[in-house]
């Protein structure tokens, strides 16, 4: 799960992890939505990957570049997030990872979240994943348990409808996060 918007896919300088761009090397790197419409192909690609680890998702994202307004790349987001296919949901599912609870968590919050997770992932397969966008810092845990303890008892191909629609909702907080700040990937905690 990475429940946080804030948080990548993957950790950045991992050897599986796709490069994001330098920002602050070139003018075109300006940031924002001027410097993702700008960006060459792969680094677009590279950026959207962080925010949704399907290659097609990515690409296709990508090369409908420039995109006129923020929203107006929302929006496509959104649109491929709806359009990916059972391969595509698989990969970026299985990108995914499991989020740690802050580090001042009581200790019994932090079994529950690893029993939780665990027990998630042996019914599906997959990392948990929601979105707590809009959801405050101190009620992110709770809500976390909570989404967990319900979906346990979605079957399998409902979970999946419910993941992809998470995943989606992840994915645009990621992105609208990434253009607020410049296009650098953020890390946080539960």
């Amino acid at each position: 799960m990475t429940s946080d918007t804030h948080a990548p896919c993957r950790k950045p300088g991992s050897a599986d992890s796709p490069a994001i761009p330098a920002q602050q090397s070139h003018p075109r790197h300006a940031g924002g939505l001027a410097g993702f419409n700008a960006a060459s192909p792969s680094e677009a690609v590279a950026l959207l990957l962080t925010c949704c680890h399907s290659a097609r998702w990515a690409e296709r994202v990508a090369a409908h570049r420039p995109y006129p307004t923020v929203d107006a790349l929302l929006a496509a987001a959104d649109e491929a997030g709806y359009d990916l296919s059972r391969a595509d949901l698989d990969e970026a599912l299985a990108a995914e990872s499991s989020a740690l609870p802050h580090p001042d968590a009581p200790p019994a919050a932090r079994t529950a979240l690893r029993a939780a997770h665990a027990a998630y992932e042996s019914s599906f397969g997959h990392a948990f994943v929601i979105s707590l966008d809009g959801v405050r810092p101190g009620e992110r845990l709770d809500q976390v348990l909570a989404g967990i303890r319900s979906r346990l008892g979605n079957e399998a191909e409902e979970e999946r409808v419910v993941a992809a629609e998470e995943l989606r909702r992840l994915a645009r907080a990621r992105l609208a996060f990434r253009l607020a700040e410049g296009l650098t990937p953020r890390h946080s905690e539960l």
